[in-house]
């Protein structure tokens, strides 16, 4: 009997072990078993929204469920990310992102969530970079002019951006240290405010989407200076980027992409990734997304983790430079 006993008991753990593993093993298995919720943290009509809308609408050809999508705007999308950052980790609800994810750990002082460790990536599938915009009556006819009138007069010329601890905002103070000039910033709430005052004279530059900006630059209403992306937009072959200009390493091309939360089992994750893939290799998606003014992007898991790690990290070190806070 002492001898059976270790036995018994060895095997009853076993049998404990496997039922407590079973959930999410059937979790993994059976992913999706209901429709897929993709928090907002936009208001609807956005492009963040339109994205999320666009990618949802083939969820359900490609996942076998559909995909509601939630919007849940304030706090600079803290909101809505705190929402996903406590949803079970089953992958049924996802957070779509873009750049300024990255950005609000450093304008907060607080976060009701690590924006690093309570998420897991899934895919980043847009691409849209800044643009520097002048009227189009403007002396300045190129972005060394802009530069040159600021280094001129320090504080007297101005930008405006979509908001302050935008990426519209961080991309201006980035030309600023980049330059070593004194730009002013202006914040408006929203790319449209901005774009709508550089078209009626009433500020000098703005930065602003591509995606926001691109009709009003092909119909002359204002003109293009630079794009924020590393290289040339696709969206805007002629206009050269800060980089090329004379500023190597000056970057920021926003992203946008779906994350779920932390623990989320690695098979649903690459499962969800997939599913995007295949959606946005579609021809009419592909499109779509042109219209939008936005680059498709491919980056997986691991890269696009990465990515907004690294994002975070230098926003934070640049908002400690300018002394950028929100709250």
């Amino acid at each position: 009997m002492f001898q059976r006993k270790p036995r018994l008991l060895t095997l009853a753990g076993l049998l404990l072990s496997c039922s407590m593993l079973a959930p999410a093993a059937a979790s993994a298995n059976t992913f999706p078993d209901k429709p897929i919720e993709i928090i907002v943290t936009f208001p609807p009509g956005g492009g963040t929204d339109l994205l999320a809308r666009l990618i949802g609408n083939y969820f359900n050809e490609q996942l076998g469920q559909p995909a509601i999508v939630d919007n849940r705007p304030g706090a600079s999308g803290n909101i809505g990310a705190r929402m996903v950052a406590q949803r079970q980790a089953d992958g049924q609800s996802l957070l779509m992102v873009n750049s300024s994810f990255a950005v609000n750990p450093a304008v907060f002082d607080k976060l009701p969530f690590d924006p690093k460790k309570d998420f897991a990536a899934i895919s980043n599938f847009a691409f849209v970079p800044s643009v520097i915009i002048v009227p189009a009556d403007s002396p300045f006819k190129t972005l060394k002019d802009l530069i040159a009138a600021a280094q001129a007069k320090p504080g007297e010329v101005f930008f405006g951006s979509c908001g302050n601890g935008t990426p519209q905002h961080l991309a201006g103070e980035m030309l600023n240290e980049a330059a070593k000039v004194e730009i002013a910033h202006i914040p408006y709430k929203g790319c449209g405010g901005a774009l709508n005052d550089v078209m009626g004279n009433q500020v000098g530059s703005a930065f602003v989407t591509a995606s926001s900006t691109l009709p009003f630059i092909e119909s002359g209403k204002v003109r293009a200076l630079a794009v924020t992306s590393a290289e040339r937009s696709p969206l805007l072959p002629d206009v050269p980027s800060v980089a090329e200009l004379g500023y190597p390493g000056y970057e920021l091309n926003q992203w946008h992409g779906l994350l779920a939360p932390a623990g989320t089992p690695e098979a649903v994750v690459q499962q969800l990734h997939e599913a995007v893939e295949k959606i946005i290799a579609r021809d009419d998606v592909k499109a779509k997304l042109t219209s939008l003014g936005y680059t498709v992007a491919h980056d997986g898991p691991a890269e696009f983790q990465a990515m907004i790690n690294a994002d975070i990290d230098r926003f934070q070190e640049l908002a400690q430079k300018i002394g950028l806070k929100i709250n």
